[in-house]
């Protein structure tokens, strides 16, 4: 069973009047990956200080293996930061720049007496973090001669020498372009598991989260959203902003007529939810990966296609529904202008709660400057199914 290693106790958070943390509950375990997840002003970082010793909370306590480190500075907690400006040493080689915390004298507990590591254990210890990096054969080098990937990894190494029990790291990947961050998001997860350490990572970067964590925190207006693994978070949001935030997502206003279903635009679809009040006003989240195009006469729902963006694996499509715009992500190609039909199966549909975010989010056109917008606003969807019913008889 994993063990708890770090705890935020009803934490708040407030400059100048102004609560930036509200109340804030969170444990973190022994060697977890977790990351703070959330736009900026979120509170994300801000967090990541406070358990850093860096800003101490306003009200609540910081608990680090079960003892309160509120009064604890950063340089007396076994805690290292990584911060997206590396702040190496232009001065010094890699080896040295990484060996810099290691030449501090340190107190000794008992004779308090300040203590030298030895030049041995000095070069043993940089010389197996380079390994661990993957920068082996370095430590001669530059910092400047580096990469920014490379001067990344010698920042990381420079921070785990001490071997620190917990590695913050505040959007250390911002710096790097796409490439280079795709490869250092591998790089980071492997370094966690190889040392057994805690990461705790920020970013906006949903993509970072999702790719890296075994444990992500949706925040917003200094509150946390949601807590789950990647695989929760996608598939199950709790509500319109981490739907939004994580992934594409069409949000739309449902309401839950029986347990398993859920009616939207005056058709009821089979879904998986359950445990809703009859007749609920809801939010209803439907990924754009889960929807089937097919004729237009087989639909569930009818659309006139509206703008068509081609992404190399796949179609983004938009379509219109009676004037609210989806996203449809899709290998078959269907020409602006068409009707379409779309079909969703129950596993594709996912429904929530109301909540404050609700309306915010959802029609596609409302957001996205890239797509035109061809409206579908005359099509009566109750209309529709009377012209059915009359061709039928």
């Amino acid at each position: 069973m994993p063990k708890e290693l770090i705890r935020l106790a009803n934490c708040t958070m407030a400059f100048d009047g102004e609560v930036v943390l509200d109340n804030i509950n969170l444990y973190i375990n022994d060697q977890e990956f977790l990351t703070l997840l959330g736009p900026s002003g979120c509170g994300k970082t801000t967090t990541l200080r406070i358990i850093g010793g860096f800003q101490t909370p306003t009200q609540g306590d910081v608990f680090f293996d079960g003892v309160r480190i509120n009064d604890v500075p950063p340089h007396k907690r076994t805690i290292n930061t990584v911060f997206q400006r590396y702040a190496l040493f232009p001065h010094l080689n890699v080896f040295e720049n990484i060996a810099f915390g290691l030449r501090i004298p340190k107190t000794d507990p008992e004779s308090r007496r300040k203590v030298k590591l030895p030049e041995s254990e000095i070069q043993e210890r940089v010389l197996e973090m380079l390994k661990v990096v993957n920068l082996k054969g370095f430590e001669k080098r530059a910092v400047s001669s580096l990469s920014g990937g490379q001067q990344q990894r010698v920042a990381i190494a420079r921070a785990l020498v001490n071997r620190p029990k917990v590695l913050l790291l505040d959007e250390p990947l911002g710096a790097l372009d796409l490439r280079l961050r795709k490869d250092m998001q591998i790089e980071l997860k492997r370094i966690q598991q190889a040392m057994g350490i805690t990461f705790i990572y920020v970013t906006h970067d949903q993509e970072e989260a999702l790719a890296m964590s075994d444990t992500v925190v949706v925040m917003d207006e200094g509150k946390i959203q949601q807590i789950g693994t990647p695989e929760d978070i996608y598939n199950e949001p709790k509500n319109a902003f981490v739907a939004d935030f994580i992934g594409e997502s069409n949000i739309i206003d449902g309401i839950m007529r029986a347990d398993g279903v859920v009616e939207i635009f005056n058709r009821r679809f089979q879904c998986l939810d359950k445990g809703f009040a009859k007749d609920e006003p809801v939010d209803v989240v439907i990924r754009p990966e889960d929807v089937d195009i097919v004729p237009e006469g087989q639909g569930q729902l009818k659309g006139t296609v509206t703008s068509v963006t081609f992404k190399g694996m796949q179609y983004d499509i938009i379509v219109d529904f009676y004037g609210f715009k989806w996203l449809i992500q899709t290998t078959d190609l269907s020409p602006v202008g068409s009707r379409i039909g779309i079909k969703i199966d129950p596993d594709g549909i996912h429904v929530m709660k109301k909540s404050h975010y609700s309306g915010m989010f959802g029609d596609y056109s409302s957001y996205s400057e890239e797509y035109e917008e061809i409206s579908d606003a005359d099509y009566d969807p109750e209309a529709e199914d009377q012209e059915a019913e009359h061709e039928e008889e």
